[in-house]
């Protein structure tokens, strides 16, 4: 399975494409440039082998999660600017995401050092992080680009559940895309959380 084709002048094609389920909260953090991680232990319909990283090249898949201002630091909601939900029955997607690097993450002395990184509650990162009796977390970096025109198509149930990949409808031929940071402050958070993560 492959994922849309997206480079730092890209555009988006291919007869497959895959969407991230995640908080509509998150992915305007990481629309916004405020983060570039996605932190993630994975739902109970990830299958046999758990969650993991799978895909280089997806599109974020904003979901309308009715607790999730709960769990993110209050001096961050004041911050956050969502895209407008899109309108019932209809899906919009406005993001991609470019991995760079996906990590699973033990040592919990870490994960408190990229704080400032995310916009996550320390005790949301922590239940997570010892969710089902195994401490750790997945701990994904990457390069988040905005589609010029967003793009919409109808909702189904199979987007449903807690699962984190979906398969989505052939993507419109060509969009534009364009990174939301510029490459000097990419570069300079990768290496500051490669640090961190003590990884090359």
């Amino acid at each position: 399975m492959s994922a849309p084709t997206l480079s730092p002048q890209p555009t988006v094609s291919g007869s497959t494409a895959v969407g991230f389920k995640d908080w509509a909260l998150v992915c305007a953090a990481l629309g916004s440039g405020r983060q570039s991680l996605i932190l993630r232990k994975g739902g109970i319909a990830e299958g046999r082998d758990g969650f993991r990283f799978k895909h280089e090249k997806f599109f974020l898949f904003p979901t309308q999660y009715h607790q999730q201002s709960a769990l993110v630091r209050p001096e961050e909601l004041g911050e956050l600017r969502p895209d407008p939900a899109p309108p019932e029955g209809t899906v919009t997607i406005r993001l991609a995401f470019v991995l760079q690097f996906a990590v699973w993450v033990d040592d919990w002395t870490k994960l408190e050092r990229l704080q400032s990184f995310h916009i996550w509650r320390d005790e949301v990162v922590r239940d997570r992080f010892r969710y089902d009796g195994q401490n750790g977390l997945q701990c994904a970096f990457g390069r988040v680009f905005r589609l010029e025109t967003p793009w919409s198509f109808p909702d189904r149930p199979g987007y449903g559940g807690c699962r984190s990949w979906v398969n989505l409808p052939e993507p419109p031929p060509g969009p534009n895309v364009a990174p939301v940071l510029d490459d000097e402050t990419h570069e300079a958070r990768a290496r500051e959380i490669r640090a961190i993560l003590q990884i090359s």
